[in-house]
């Protein structure tokens, strides 16, 4: 098993916001060694925890990595749409999304879209706090062999229309 960069998504509904925070607080070392891409004002929040905790540790001997955090557009300004084309590019590792089960978002459609797409190119997805522990202290989350198997989609492709 190695200890392969990859590249996670970091979304959190503005009532999930604090939980998210604390979550990467939490998880900060095992983030830090990876690409995060955040939408929005998720993505300013994660980047100012790892940055606290990247000086918190500056005294220990282990190399601390560069930050590799790529902010996209809010969700409900575009940045769910984007996150999901970098799912259905295969540019997507997996997802963690704490979504709010309690209120509707204006782009309830585009939610619906990420996730599906996420379900589609089979992109280990978690909803909540102990499915996004459960994902990165997987083993299968630090082996470099380990692909997700994704469905051939070719004779849906190449499906003749009449």
């Amino acid at each position: 098993m190695g200890k392969q960069t990859k590249v996670l998504a970091l979304v959190a509904h503005d009532n999930m916001k604090r939980d998210l925070a604390e979550w990467v607080d939490w998880n900060s070392r095992k983030l830090s060694r990876h690409h995060l891409v955040c939408t929005g004002t998720t993505g300013k929040m994660v980047e100012q925890t790892l940055r606290d905790h990247k000086e918190e540790h500056e005294a220990e001997d282990e190399p601390k990595p560069e930050l590799r955090i790529t902010l996209l557009k809010s969700g409900p300004l575009g940045g769910d749409q984007q996150l999901g084309s970098l799912i259905a590019d295969g540019k997507i590792h997996a997802l963690i999304f704490f979504w709010d089960p309690m209120s509707a978002q204006p782009h309830d459609v585009d939610v619906k879209a990420l996730l599906r797409l996420a379900t589609l190119y089979n992109v280990p997805t978690a909803i909540n706090r102990s499915s996004a522990d459960c994902l990165i202290s997987s083993p299968l989350f630090e082996d470099d062999e380990y692909k997700p198997v994704v469905k051939d989609y070719k004779a849906y492709v190449e499906r003749v229309l009449k």
